[in-house]
């Protein structure tokens, strides 16, 4: 278990430039990885870099090791939601790759938005087959909350299928009430499929203190007042970098 805590790295985690998302800067959420003494925090912006350079001038200065990577929802042709993934660069090349995917994903939609299809990773992107496998990037499935065990089996063989050996599934316990009926369905699929999983916290902010700022940016978002989202904001303030000691309890040493 020891060795489990030393070596935790959390591998979703979005910035105050996830627009109307993140409530910490991507300092804030350094500093309190590095503090917590994680061994590494991906900074995975919704189709976008942009948190990555203030988190890395932070992140040389606490001699923390920072990850760059991205949360993209996958279209089908049709335009409907496939799959949510975190896509991570392991060296330059699969940063510039993953910069290209993010650039064409961008200039498809209006400022603000973006339109990336589970086709683009397949090869069929016209003019950048290079893009297929996405070369040099890790990924990870992350199920959604009512995402049934077809769902979740059919995006785990897809995964498998285009990022070979370099494919997992997210497990996120964020003590919600579908959370155990879900984690169950990823460990059965992951069973099934070959397809590893790992534990991350779709984290927003640095401290749990800043939920307050979480829910006031998902009711700008919605147009609405913080008293009218209801059940549209999060349920509970633990998408924030939890202590290793409290991970340790939530999730298996697996």
């Amino acid at each position: 278990m020891t060795s489990n805590l030393s070596g935790y790295a959390e591998l979703h985690c979005v910035t105050n430039f996830s627009f109307l998302r993140g409530a910490s800067h991507g300092e804030e959420l350094v500093e309190r990885a590095a503090a917590l003494g994680y061994a590494a925090l991906a900074i995975t912006d919704e189709c976008s870099l942009a948190g990555v350079v203030r988190a890395h001038v932070e992140a040389k200065e606490h001699g923390l090791h920072l990850i760059i990577g991205s949360e993209i929802t996958l279209l089908t042709a049709g335009g409907d939601p496939y799959a949510k993934l975190v896509l991570l660069a392991t060296d330059r090349a699969a940063y510039g790759n993953l910069s290209e995917l993010i650039t064409l994903a961008r200039t498809r939609a209006d400022k603000g938005s973006y339109r990336a299809y589970a086709s683009d990773l397949e090869g069929k992107a016209a003019g950048r087959p290079h893009l297929q496998h996405l070369p040099g990037c890790l990924a990870l499935l992350i199920p959604a909350g009512d995402a049934s065990f077809e769902q979740l089996f059919g995006q785990a063989m897809w995964l498998r299928t285009w990022f070979p050996e370099r494919a997992w599934i997210a497990v996120e316990n964020l003590l919600r009430a579908t959370d155990g009926p879900l984690i169950e369905r990823i460990e059965r699929v992951g069973h099934l499929t070959g397809v590893p999983l790992v534990a991350a916290g779709d984290v927003h902010m640095h401290l749990r203190s800043r939920k307050p700022v979480l829910d006031v940016a998902a009711a700008i978002r919605l147009g609405k007042t913080v008293a009218e989202c209801g059940f549209a904001l999060a349920s509970n303030a633990e998408q924030y970098l939890r202590p290793r000691v409290r991970l340790a309890q939530l999730y298996a040493p697996e």
